[in-house]
């Protein structure tokens, strides 16, 4: 069986009931879930390449989890799909040496196009999955460009997992 890739699609922060707060016991519940089924997809599904589009929230959250389960499976890679250059530049100081740091610790980097427009967020969701047998969503269910992707992933016949933030429930479609 051939090494299959992931991408990570779902909430920025102002979408999720904790928003900022990394260390609110609900978020701390949701990395659990995630990266439980990481580490299922690594060992059963035969996933090595995971790709982040890099965004605030759950994008780099997961982008950072592929970089510590790293150490116990060395197969893995990380690739961080850019929509546009300009992508961190209104970001705060500390969101921008976040996002250079997971950049720093990434196997490759996919730039989509060069200057920001209305499409390149959607232009970088569609190369993920393009590129991807699996997606990963964390998603409430609300219209949003998570909702576009999953929808996108659903008519290219990808397994999709989508994961609730709130409930933290796993569905396949």
């Amino acid at each position: 069986m051939e090494n299959l890739t992931c991408c990570f699609t779902g909430h920025r922060p102002q979408s999720l009931s904790y928003g900022y707060n990394e260390q609110d016991p609900q978020c701390i519940k949701l990395r659990m879930v995630i990266w439980n089924l990481m580490n299922k997809l690594i060992k059963e599904n035969l996933v090595t390449h995971f790709i982040s589009g890099m965004a605030l929230g759950i994008d780099q959250m997961c982008a950072e989890m592929v970089i510590a389960l790293r150490d116990k499976h060395p197969e893995v890679t990380l690739e961080c799909a850019i929509p546009c250059e300009e992508q961190a530049v209104k970001w705060t100081e500390s969101q921008r040496d976040r996002y250079f740091w997971i950049a720093e610790q990434c196997d490759k980097e996919t730039l989509v196009q060069h200057h920001y427009d209305k499409d390149c967020m959607q232009k970088r969701n569609r190369y993920m999955v393009d590129s991807s047998e699996i997606v990963i969503a964390v998603w409430n269910g609300n219209p949003s460009g998570t909702g576009n992707t999953v929808r996108y992933a659903q008519e290219k016949g990808k397994t999709i997992f989508v994961i609730n933030p709130e409930t933290l429930s796993i569905q396949i479609l």
